[in-house]
Parts: C-alpha cells; sequence; structure tokens
C-alpha cells in the first residue's frame, strides 16, 4: 500500500468576500435539482450512453467510470483520506491513466464501487471495496460541488446514488459443450453486439444463461465489437468449455435506463468451475503450519504462495493445500503487495487469521476472466481486522477550527520534485504564518492557495493510490 502524504491547511485570505461562496452556490442550485420520486426519469440520472464527458452539465449528473488496470499497477488515481469524516474524494488523477481516459476526474465524490452504495461507509472500507474488485472496478461518482447542493437540498438520509434493483445483474456463466454442443446459437448480424438464443434445456439453460441474453465477453473478453466470423473464431477456440458474461433483458434495460456500463465487476457467478476459499485458523501451540512464499504467478507478476501445509496443524485442519495463491488477509486485498507487508498483515492479525485463498485451476480461470475471486467469495466468515477496528482512533474529527469564518481548506499533494510549491514566512509581532510565495502551476496553487494567506491550522494527511 502507498501512501502519498497530502498537507491541507485553514488559509484565509483578507480580501476574500465571504459572498463569494453563496453566489457560486446559488447558481449550482438554479442548475441542479435532484427528485429521488422520479427515479431514473429525473434529468439528474438520465445519461446516454454516449455522454460527452467535456460537457460541463454531465459533471452535474451521476456519472459512471469502468476503470481496468491493464499492464498498470494502479487505476490511476488518488483517494484523499479526510480526517474523521465519510467523504471519499478524489484528489488527483494521474495523466495517461486509466481513470483519466474513463472520465474520472479530480474532485469527483464517490457514491458507488461496482454498484454497492458507500456514501456512508468509512474511508477504510471504500479503499478495500475498491482493492477487492482486482483488475476493473466500477465507479459512480458526482462532482462534489454538485453532491454538496444535494445535501443541503434533501438531507443525508437521501441517496443520490443510482443504482441496479435487487438480483438484477449481469451473469458470468461457466458452460460445458455435451452432445448438443454449447447450447445456444448466436442472432444473425456481421457485427456484434449479439443475443443469444437458447436450446432448450441445453448446456447454456442449465448453466445459468437467461433468455435472450446479450452477450458481453467470452473467456474475459469484450466481444461487443467482434464481427460475426471473429465470434465464430473465439468460441471454437475455447474447446469443450467456455466462460460466457451475458446480460438478460431486465438487466440490459436497467443499464440502459440508468446509463450504467453493462460492467464485468457488476456479474454474479453461475456454475463456475473454481471458487474461492476462506480459511479462519486458530494458532497452535507449533503455530500455523504453512509457509509463505513469493514467486511468479501465471500472469507474470509476483504473488503470494502457501507451501509446505504441515499434516494434522491448523492450516491442514482448515483446508489449506500446497500451492494455494493467498488472495486476502481479513478481507483485504494482498494484490500488490510484497512479502513483508504481507506477512505483517498475517502477523498482525494475532492468534485467529483468517485467509482468502485459490488453488491453481481458481487462479487460472480468474485470471482469465480478469476478476478478482473476492467477487465471487460465498459466505464468508471473515474475522475483522485488529488494524481496522483501531485505525478510527488514530485520525482526529476534521472540525473548523474556532474563529475561521471566511477561511477555506487547500489540501494539497507533492508535485514531481517532492514539494508542494509554496514559501512561509512569519511576523515577530504575531503568532501567524503567512504565504508569501506561490509558484504557479503548483500544487498550491491548483489547491487556491493564494499570496498573503495566514494560515490557521494544519493536518498531515493522506491519500491512497488506486
Amino acid at each position: 500500500m502507498n501512501l502519498v502524504p497530502t498537507l491541507k491547511s485553514w488559509v484565509t485570505d483578507p480580501t476574500m468576500e465571504a459572498t463569494a461562496d453563496l453566489r457560486d452556490t446559488a447558481a449550482l442550485t438554479l442548475k441542479f435539482k435532484f427528485n429521488p420520486r422520479l427515479g431514473i426519469d429525473n434529468p439528474v440520472l438520465s445519461l446516454a450512453e454516449d455522454q460527452d464527458q467535456s460537457d460541463p452539465w454531465n459533471l452535474q449528473r451521476p456519472r459512471f467510470c469502468l476503470l481496468s488496470k491493464e499492464e498498470e499497477k494502479s487505476f490511476g488515481f488518488h483517494l484523499l483520506q479526510q480526517l474523521g469524516k465519510a467523504d471519499h474524494v478524489v484528489c488527483r488523477v494521474d495523466p495517461g491513466s486509466s481513470a483519466q481516459r474513463h472520465g474520472l476526474r479530480e474532485g469527483d465524490r464517490i457514491l458507488a464501487v461496482n454498484n454497492n452504495n458507500v456514501e456512508h461507509e468509512d474511508y477504510a472500507m471504500v479503499v478495500r471495496c475498491i482493492r477487492a474488485s482486482g483488475p476493473r472496478v466500477l465507479l459512480t461518482v458526482l462532482a462534489q460541488q454538485v453532491y454538496d447542493v444535494v445535501r443541503a437540498q434533501q438531507g443525508n438520509e437521501v441517496f443520490c446514488c443510482p443504482a441496479l434493483g435487487p438480483e438484477v445483474r449481469p451473469r458470468l456463466c461457466h458452460v460445458v459443450k455435451d452432445e448438443g454442443g454449447f447450447g445456444f446459437s448466436i442472432t444473425h448480424g456481421t457485427r456484434g453486439p449479439f443475443w443469444l438464443v437458447l436450446s432448450s434445456e441445453g448446456a447454456a439453460e442449465r448453466a445459468g444463461v437467461p433468455p435472450g441474453a446479450r452477450l458481453l465477453e467470452v473467456n474475459g473478453v469484450c466481444v461487443e465489437k467482434f464481427t460475426s466470423n471473429q465470434l465464430s473464431r473465439k468460441l471454437s477456440q475455447s474447446g469443450d468449455q467456455v466462460t460466457l458474461l451475458v446480460a438478460g433483458p431486465e438487466v440490459e434495460e436497467q443499464c440502459h435506463q440508468l446509463g450504467m456500463p453493462l460492467a464485468a465487476p457488476l456479474a454474479e457467478g453461475w456454475a463456475l468451475p473454481a471458487k474461492p476459499r476462506c480459511l479462519n485458523m486458530e494458532k497452535g501451540p507449533q503455530g500455523f503450519g504453512f509457509l509463505l512464499r513469493e514467486e511468479k504467478g501465471l500472469d507474470g507478476s509476483l504473488g503470494q504462495f502457501l507451501w509446505e501445509v504441515d499434516p494434522g496443524l491448523p492450516a491442514d485442519k482448515a483446508g489449506m493445500k500446497a500451492g494455494d495463491r493467498l488472495v486476502a488477509v481479513a478481507g483485504e486485498s494482498v494484490d500488490g503487495l510484497g512479502h513483508e507487508e504481507t506477512v505483517s498483515r498475517i502477523r498482525a492479525q494475532g492468534s485467529c487469521v483468517s485467509l482468502v485463498v485459490v488453488d491453481p485451476e481458481a487462479d487460472r480461470f480468474f485470471s482469465m476472466v480478469r476478476l478478482s475471486p473476492l467477487l465471487f467469495l460465498e459466505n464468508p466468515e471473515i474475522a475483522a481486522s485488529p488494524l481496522a477496528e483501531t485505525k478510527d482512533l488514530l485520525i482526529e474529527d476534521a472540525v473548523e477550527p474556532p474563529g475561521t469564518v471566511g477561511s477555506r481548506q487547500c489540501c494539497l499533494y507533492p508535485g514531481p520534485g517532492g514539494g508542494y510549491g509554496f514559501r512561509l514566512c512569519c511576523v515577530a509581532s504575531g503568532p501567524c504564518l503567512f504565504i508569501s510565495q506561490v509558484t504557479p502551476g503548483g500544487s498550491a496553487a491548483r489547491a487556491g492557495l493564494q499570496m498573503g494567506d495566514a494560515i490557521l491550522e494544519d493536518w498531515s494527511l493522506a491519500s491512497e493510490i488506486l
């Protein structure tokens, strides 16, 4: 886990007019009106599939950003950790990253992760959900200033996050060919999208493919823009088994109305050939009885693997097998963590440890479909992390200091050279620090810090790189 130091300060500008923010808020109020009773018919929630992310009006609506790590190590954005608040704000988007290419912007507030509302969840839970999503994640976001207006108008109990209805999700179905083949045919057309026509009681129907389903992916590869010949070749290369990502008519209709992409991280598993396993262990007199080793996985990246499982000891009794790959510790993904940090997380659990693992077959399957095993964990009995329980105790509430009427908050993160882009000076006759210089284009300038500002209070914060 990488942490980027962030400086957050309360500053006041002696020339600032207190009415400026009120005028800005009034302008936003006139442009934006939210009525949750109207649901998807509300223009605020109606999103065209071909929406232009550069259109300022679109920034006043909830937006969906489907991000993928691809060959990158992260999605390319930084999530600000606000002190004592459940505000999940994107404070930086890396140039050229998946986040930037798919419309995520600085100042966006994350409303949902993979259709799971996180508006009132704490920071640690949001980071945990994003990391658990693996190489792909769907974020529902809204510009922070618009979110503030909605909250001022409707109150904290109103959800402004559009979401699919209960049990309305795409399906990931593993189909095994029988004497009748895969049990489906493809609608005629030279190019996608394609819909499936099922054979009665055929292999596809038994695998959970719904009638009239739209075909989205084959073995983790999007086929929406394939030609019919390309799709035929892809299916023939699958041999006797194929994994399909499909969306039934109801799912397709709801996603279309919401402007939500038919995204793989939303999928539920049907008849999958392999699943992750949750192992709960209590340390015995001879330890847990396994060895953790760092090795290259099937995709060529380093991972943590379990070996030398001692017969009769807690790990063996919990169902651990030699060669299992470690996916999570206490429900938190270890993807991308080094060996030492992973060992530290296990030791931090004390005498009771909960691990999520996959065997080599499951590892190959989830690598192929490019989804995290944690998205398909059934009935996890995961012990809470002691670190997670005490984390909030180490963070003070970020309340506005007394006497800061007319002040503002500036959140800064270090630039390429490690600096924040400003200089301080002090006056001998007073306790205040003043900003004596602001580097044009630097972090301080982008955050709104101005020459002559007086610093009233500052905190050291952290932003998570995701």
